[in-house]
């Protein structure tokens, strides 16, 4: 049985486009979120805008967060748009931690406009930290049943996912949370965008949680932008 695991669901404020400010922004939040693990929304480094440029993971505006991550040992999972092949891109999730950044998954369920530039990841990730395995999401995936299937097929102890929501969907959160965890008996961990980006959220949702096994929250952000909700898990 892994011993109990400390993470937050992060909803920074973002400017658009900029990554450099909002890897600094980043590397705050990790500093003062006292957790082994910090999730931030999808998009987080750039905001939800479609044309903005692909983040390598080797990119060096990301320094800041490694350097956070390694003064507090956090692993930090944020979204970016990741390079790909013939000029389109992957909506991803990248792991900082105090020894650098990579890609931890491609979000698999693209849908509005994203396919217009992104192209769709192959496969369901498991990300194991401190004996805990963490089934990764992003957005829509989190609304198909048959991703949390084959990502919980894989044998997890949390389904983890980065979120953009408008404030007139917040109560999205709660029924793929409270689905997740009834049908597969785990955690789950959402962190939502909050404020204002691209693609027409005007308003997002905010709302980051932490839900038990049970489907019931244990932690919850408020809809502004810099709040944080944060948990510690059990083993088993």
């Amino acid at each position: 049985m892994p011993e109990p695991l400390t993470i937050a669901a992060a909803q920074p404020p973002c400017s658009p486009h900029d990554a450099e400010t909002n890897a600094l922004t980043h590397a705050a939040v990790i500093r003062s979120a006292a957790a082994r693990v910090v999730v931030f929304p999808e998009l987080s480094i750039t905001g939800y805008e479609l044309d903005a440029e692909a983040i390598d993971a080797d990119d060096p505006r990301l320094a800041p967060l490694v350097a956070a991550c390694a003064e507090t040992a956090t692993l930090a999972l944020l979204g970016a748009p990741e390079a790909g092949s013939g000029g389109r891109s992957h909506i991803a999730m990248l792991a900082a931690d105090g020894s650098g950044v990579s890609v931890a998954y491609r979000k698999m369920w693209l849908g509005g406009a994203e396919p217009e530039r992104f192209d769709a990841g192959e496969a369901p990730t498991v990300l194991e930290i401190d004996g805990w395995r963490l089934g990764l999401a992003i957005c829509k995936d989190t609304g198909v049943p048959e991703h949390a299937a084959a990502t919980a097929a894989l044998g997890i102890d949390a389904y983890v996912a980065g979120m953009l929501e408008s404030a007139n969907d917040a109560h999205v959160l709660d029924e793929r949370a409270r689905r997740v965890a009834g049908e597969h008996g785990v955690p789950v961990v959402i962190a939502s965008f909050a404020g204002s980006t691209g693609g027409g959220f005007d308003s997002a949702a905010g709302r980051s949680g932490v839900w038990g096994s049970d489907g019931v929250a244990i932690a919850r952000a408020g809809a502004e932008p810099g709040e944080l909700a944060r948990a510690t898990l059990s083993g088993g």
